[in-house]
């Protein structure tokens, strides 16, 4: 019986953390300066550095909010020449931040994101069918924070990380005649991050951050066969019972994030900041499956599964700007280019990435306490060709993708 290839797929998404996997929608004021990270204003800024929740100016700070996410990827196929785009539903990925100032020194905060929240779907018939059909990823993470100021320009943060994951992937196995759904809702992990925030001058902001790897862990996973005869499902060549149902286990390292950020205020009215990100992804080499019974593994263990992944490291580089067109009316406008962590031969159409440059926009008004904050950006991938060996997978690709974003945020006291 031909093996059945089980891809990297499987939690990538999931467990991804930059480059074209990790979007950058953790703020909308900030998505509209090129999601740079060196904004006090309000509690948005304790998911990008814990330490700059004491730098901001009142006591109770929250800030919410959400975005639609579009995009398409389209691959066309060397051999047959023919093309196939996704149809991917519109992403929601929100946040949510509070942060309150227990004394002069020292503030406690939370933040609550969404970083992982799309899904990709190709057709059912398209020629990666064998490597992906759907893929649906979901996630959360949590970060409860402190930090503590040195004085009027210093102060030090540090997060604990706790992450939760899901992933839903169909895939065809048409040498079985059916299709295999890999399921996991329960993938979690921890980490800590840690931040200096410092403001030497009225005029200028430096965030120094650093988000540790995190080993996520997946315990309950699920694969299910649909559409198998049963002859096959419990034939010595497959070897997963007759309900076509089989346990894995896995774990993977969210890789490691530097930022550094910095935002000068040119006059009272307009300022420009700066943000560079380094990933260290040179650690995610391969990823392993540990299946409980099924036998589509390609080690001694048949049960056991290794797939290559050869990432590397990758960076983002972003600026923006905000200018205040009255008292209450702010004016945004940014620019950032993010790298893709892998190269043309490691291609992987479940969680497609690309070298893209993106153009970001927006507005925010004040209302009193109450803020309200609008962005938009327009992403422009760089097509590249596909060279999977791997997978037998080889082609042209591009994409494109679109966001938009609407934010609150609540300043007393």
């Amino acid at each position: 019986m031909k093996r059945i290839l089980i891809t990297t797929a499987l939690l990538a998404g999931v467990f991804s953390y930059a480059g074209g996997f990790r979007v950058s929608l953790q703020g909308v004021k900030q998505l509209a300066m090129a999601h740079t990270s060196a904004h006090t204003e309000d509690a948005s800024v304790a998911f990008f550095n814990p330490a700059g929740i004491s730098f901001i100016p009142n006591k109770l700070s929250v800030a919410v909010g959400g975005f639609g996410a579009i995009s398409e990827v389209e691959y066309q196929s060397l051999e047959t020449l023919q093309s196939y785009k996704t149809e991917n539903p519109v992403g929601t990925p929100l946040y949510a931040a509070i942060a309150y100032k227990v004394t002069n020194n020292v503030s406690v905060g939370l933040s609550v994101t969404t970083p992982f929240g799309s899904t990709v779907k190709w057709a059912d018939d398209w020629t990666g069918r064998e490597i992906v059909q759907k893929m649906e990823l979901k996630s959360f993470y949590f970060q409860p924070m402190v930090s503590y100021k040195f004085n009027d320009w210093a102060s030090i943060g540090v997060s604990y990380i706790y992450a939760k994951g899901m992933v839903d992937w169909d895939k065809a196995v048409t040498n079985l005649g059916g299709t295999l759904n890999i399921n996991d809702e329960k993938a979690t992990g921890s980490g800590f991050g840690l931040g200096f925030y410092l403001k030497p001058s009225s005029n200028l902001d430096l965030s120094i951050a650093y988000r540790s790897a995190v080993i996520m862990k997946a315990e309950n996973g699920m694969a299910t066969f649909t559409g198998v005869p049963e002859a096959v499902l419990t034939s010595p060549q497959l070897n997963v019972g007759a309900d076509g149902q089989d346990a894995f286990t896995a774990e993977l390292p969210l890789v490691d994030e530097y930022t550094i950020g910095l935002t000068y205020k040119i006059t009272p009215k307009w300022l420009v900041s700066a943000d560079f990100n380094y990933h260290g992804w040179e650690r995610y080499s391969k990823l392993t499956l540990d299946f409980e019974n099924a036998l589509v593994g390609n080690q001694a263990d048949k049960t056991v599964l290794v797939s290559p992944k050869n990432f590397k490291n990758a960076k983002t580089f972003r600026i923006g700007t905000q200018y205040m067109l009255t008292d209450k009316l702010a004016g945004r406008l940014g620019y950032y280019f993010d790298e893709s962590p892998y190269e043309d031969k490691y291609f992987i159409p479940e969680t497609p990435s690309f070298d893209a440059s993106v153009v970001t926009a927006g507005l925010g008004y004040k209302f009193g306490k109450l803020g309200v904050d609008l962005a938009a950006a327009l992403s422009f991938p760089e097509a590249r060709k596909v060279n999977n060996d791997f997978l037998s997978f080889r082609g042209q690709a591009k994409a494109k993708a679109m966001y938009l974003g609407l934010g609150f945020t609540y300043n007393a006291f």
